[in-house]
């Protein structure tokens, strides 16, 4: 069955079509989700949310640009949503100078150890950290996304990066200890 019949057929609500989209797309949304998540946990509860808000609004996708790219938008867009609701995202306001971490830094620490410190940052660092650094939104659209001001998404970022850079050096510290 071709993308564009599978779409068709989960317009028409067809459970089988409904099945095989979840099939095709749920590792991707998976390691979408996972960005955005604390843990597995909650990874896999912003999936299955996601895949809902997808069935229902699968309506509206009219075949323009990439079906993949519309389904992890909405991934995004629903994990955001979600956080919005359970907490006030815009608690922070001071302006705090972006500071560079050094790619050299990343480059010494395990992708997995990497991802669970992005994981364990507070809601509002990493949800700006991801959609900044990962997905390449700028400042303005990352305020207009979670409702804050473009100095808090800044501020959000540098403090995001100053807790990655302190949880990196102290991995690199333990890592010439022992």
């Amino acid at each position: 069955m071709s993308l564009e019949e599978l779409i068709n057929n989960c317009k028409k609500g067809n459970r089988k079509a409904q099945e095989q989209l979840y099939r095709d797309y749920s590792r991707v949304l998976f390691g979408v989700c996972l960005k955005y998540s604390r843990n597995k946990t909650e990874a896999e509860d912003n999936l299955h949310d996601s895949f809902m808000v997808i069935y229902n609004k699968i309506g509206q996708f009219k075949f323009k640009g990439s079906f993949e790219g519309w389904i992890k938008r909405i991934t995004v867009n629903t994990i955001l949503q979600k956080y919005r609701k359970e907490t006030n995202l815009s608690l922070v306001h001071d302006n705090i100078e972006e500071e560079e971490v050094e790619a050299s830094s990343f480059s010494e620490i395990s992708l997995a150890s990497l991802l669970q410190y992005i994981q364990e940052l507070p809601n509002k660092y990493r949800l700006t950290f991801n959609l900044y650094v990962l997905d390449g939104y700028s400042h303005a659209e990352i305020s207009e996304m979670l409702g804050t001001s473009l100095g808090t998404s800044k501020s959000n970022l540098a403090r995001a990066r100053m807790i990655l850079k302190e949880k990196i050096e102290a991995d690199i510290k333990r890592e010439v200890i022992l």
